[in-house]
């Protein structure tokens, strides 16, 4: 299962995309697919626009068919979604907080499964399990190496990070959209480095 966030902010997002194909998975859309169609609640500034413009024509109609892409999706009874059941940018945190009430709803499976903050954990929330397998690429949690989960059924995954040249990365996204973005690939580039939201 793929859980969004596939190309924007990336310096590959047509290669990233041929790589995911390739797989033999199912997709939802985070809130940057979507971004790619509407982008009215987009945090304002040089570096999501630009990374925006960057994306969409790297991606052309491919953009269109990645914000058609379901929100959520059920995969054995769990609520896989982007960032939360109830929001595709509002999500849970490490450790449980008044959010939670929030987010959850009592219709909603037991397991859910979910990213948004590239974030690695599982907690319970009450009788739900929340599972953030973090991110493979962007990880936000200051360690680099690129975050995914095995699921073995029920509330049973394996919380695994892979150590990839994230430095070798920081320098394509500085080579590659450096014209694009200006100044602000130097934030982007932080990232990288320092897997945190810089």
């Amino acid at each position: 299962m793929l859980g969004g966030d596939y190309a924007l902010f990336g310096a590959y997002p047509s290669e990233t995309l041929d790589r995911l194909n390739a797989l033999d998975a199912a997709w939802i859309r985070g809130n940057t697919e979507r971004w790619l169609e509407d982008s009215s609640d987009m945090p304002g500034g040089e570096l999501t626009e630009r990374s925006l413009a960057y994306c969409r024509e790297a991606l052309g109609e491919t953009a269109h068919a990645l914000a058609a892409l379901p929100p959520t999706a059920d995969a054995d009874g769990a609520l896989i979604c982007h960032a939360s059941p109830r929001s595709d940018m509002k999500s849970f945190a490490p450790t449980p907080g008044v959010a939670d009430a929030e987010l959850l709803a009592d219709g909603d499976p037991d397991l859910i499964v979910f990213g948004h903050t590239h974030v690695q954990f599982q907690r319970a929330s009450g009788r739900h399990t929340l599972v953030n397998p973090g991110s493979v690429g962007l990880p936000f949690d200051g360690d680099r190496r690129a975050a995914y989960a095995l699921w073995r059924g029920g509330t049973d995954f394996e919380l695994r990070r892979v150590e990839y040249d994230a430095g070798a990365y920081a320098a394509a996204v500085r080579d590659r959209l450096a014209v694009t973005l200006g100044g602000a690939v130097e934030t982007l580039v932080k990232r990288v480095e320092e897997a945190a939201f810089a």
